[in-house]
């Protein structure tokens, strides 16, 4: 049991509440269960029983079960209740509650893994700590507390709801805002951190309570870290509406700061999260990337996020080495945001970041691009939600054939597996005057890219079938060409495996059938002397006929008379395995 602790007389001791008291103490943990439940039935809003059961010592006792491995959870939760019942009484209740250290006892309940547990105990915590008489300070006791409570912000809304209210209290003091103990000059920096890194995550899409900026403001010419969480704070609040984007501690104090982040002068930590940060608080404002775009040559300092880390032989350490490779690529992620966020909002500003940065960086940037939009890329989700689009479809119009295959590739790993809603967004974005002309490039990895995102975006028949239904006749066009045109094996293969995706649509089959000249390519194809181009025309044959879909009989009967079965039965022969089984495969729907 704990030692004695500190108790004020308040009223005379009747022989009910030492009933409730002796209950504690009984051997059978089930009894001492049913004592607690009903000690708490007893005090709920009787003042008078709540100070009766302090005076006779119930809150060490209730402390000790609290603490103890040996009680049970249930039992645990109820003292906790119990706890909280009795601090929602008299300044004189906290004060013995305090000195009998209830705090410690709390905080160190909340380890617990159990949620109802934890809520107990900050609810409690809460009650205490909006006390005038409770000393703020016994929050900053351990220094592992704040990091913890963070971390539990998130794991239901009562614990968001205890903790802010503590927080709200303990870092803005009294009601009228006299005194905030987190700033006083006394305090260890670590401490500060501590109060600004909850205060950024309490004002993360919050717009209750912010408007107090004074709190933060002067932190912008502290240690680099405090400087970037407290702009951190600025930005959250100014996203959350709290702060108006015109306003000056944003434009001169808060963008600068977060641009200076990106400098190579900073931590490669330091750089991430600055980028990351900046292109939250732009994101919504053309005038805010109007004037990042010309701030300090924010994007020449982006290109050395692109070049890092910039020799591997000259690291020696392999510690070094593994950690400076993954934050390379956090690099990369955070300037391709910043990029985005730059770009999002006006062409203008797009073209001007398209015309400054080197070739060379924009060839290494869309080449990292390519690699982070592959779809099971963790960053694929927010670069789509950036505006990348666009600036990806600027770059398919550069004169750099470098970059046109690089911003084509990257448009073509984003299609990869997309829903609907990408897919339309680039082809709205990329518009099909420009995608055609692509397919005519005099560049054949460009070509090659471009029928990439073709096959891509003519994916799932819903897809196929929408896409064809808008843009099939330009479609088919430059599918014409290239199948006549003089065109590597490659590059015909490719053109003949988006006909067999448009052959798989439900309608879109149609475009291919109702085109003559179309089937008699596709016959020429299955003729072939290259394996690759038989296989992918027979693929194609092997669609159209498919038995189990609406029209297959019309279809086949159409394609018998054109010569397709003889062409079919002949490459069953074939000497490559995987042909004469494709060609099997399409025979069988015919004797099905």
């Amino acid at each position: 049991m704990q030692g004695p602790c500190v108790l004020n007389t308040l009223s005379e001791v009747t022989a009910t509440s030492r009933h409730y008291v002796d209950r504690l103490f009984d051997p059978d943990p089930q009894k001492v269960l049913q004592g607690v439940i009903d000690m708490k039935n007893a005090v709920i809003g009787n003042n008078k029983q709540k100070a009766n059961l302090i005076v006779l010592g119930a809150v060490p006792r209730l402390l000790y079960l609290l603490q103890q491995s040996s009680s049970s959870l249930e039992l645990r939760t109820e003292c906790a209740v119990v706890l909280g019942s009795l601090a929602m009484g008299t300044e004189n209740n906290i004060k013995s509650l305090v000195d009998c250290h209830i705090i410690p006892a709390l905080l160190q309940g909340l380890l617990s893994p159990d949620l109802i547990f934890i809520e107990a105990c900050l609810r409690c915590l809460r009650t205490v700590f909006i006390s005038p008489v409770t000393p703020v300070q016994l929050l900053y006791t351990d220094p592992t507390v704040i990091p913890h409570l963070m971390s539990l912000l998130s794991n239901s809304q009562r614990t968001q709801e205890y903790i802010t209210q503590i927080f709200s209290h303990c870092y803005s003091g009294a009601p009228d805002g006299s005194v905030q103990p987190w700033r006083h000059p006394e305090h260890r920096p670590s401490v500060r951190m501590q109060a600004l890194k909850c205060f950024s995550v309490l004002a993360y899409e919050n717009t209750q309570g912010l408007h107090d900026t004074v709190l933060v403001d002067g932190e912008l010419d502290q240690p680099v870290e405090m400087q970037l969480t407290a702009a951190k704070c600025l930005t959250y609040m100014c996203r959350a509406g709290a702060i108006r984007t015109d306003d000056s501690c944003i434009v001169l104090k808060t963008l600068p700061c977060l641009v200076r982040m990106c400098s190579k002068e900073h931590l490669l930590e330091e750089r991430v999260e600055g980028a990351e940060t900046l292109a939250y608080l732009m994101e919504p404002d053309v005038e805010l990337q109007r004037i990042a775009s010309t701030t300090d040559h924010l994007v020449a300092m982006l290109a050395d996020y692109f070049k890092y880390p910039s020799s591997v032989s000259a690291i020696t350490d392999i510690k070094r080495l593994d950690h400076d490779l993954k934050h390379a690529h956090e690099l990369r992620q955070a300037a391709f945001k910043l990029y985005a966020s730059l770009g999002s909002n006006d062409e203008d500003i797009r073209k001007k970041l398209l015309q400054n940065a080197p070739d060379e960086v924009l060839v290494m940037a869309s080449s990292t691009l390519c690699n982070l939009l592959l779809e099971f890329s963790p960053s694929k989700e927010p670069i789509l939600e950036s505006g990348v689009i666009e600036l990806l479809c600027s770059l398919t119009q550069s004169d750099s054939s470098a970059l046109r295959v690089n911003g084509i590739w990257a448009l073509m790993n984003m299609a990869f597996q997309a829903d609907q809603k990408v897919k339309v967004e680039i082809v709205r974005c990329l518009g099909t005057e420009q995608l055609f002309r692509l397919l005519s490039d005099p560049d054949t990895n460009v070509l090659m890219k471009t029928l990439g995102l073709l096959r891509n975006l003519l994916s799932t028949r819903p897809h196929i079938d929408q896409i064809m239904s808008s843009h099939g006749k330009q479609i088919m066009q430059a599918v014409t060409l290239i199948l006549e045109a003089e065109h590597s094996i490659e590059v015909k293969e490719q053109t003949l495996c988006i006909l067999a995706n448009i052959a798989d649509g439900n309608t879109a089959k149609e475009l291919i059938m109702t085109n003559d000249d179309m089937l008699q390519k596709i016959k020429y194809y299955m003729g072939h002397s290259n394996v690759k181009l038989q296989l992918a025309a027979t693929f194609c044959i092997s669609n159209l006929i498919w038995n189990e879909e609406d029209g297959s009989q019309e279809r086949q009967d159409k394609l018998r008379e054109m010569g397709f079965v003889d062409v079919l039965h002949k490459l069953t022969q074939a000497s490559d395995p995987n042909l004469s089984d494709r060609a099997k495969t399409a025979m069988q729907q015919y004797l099905a």
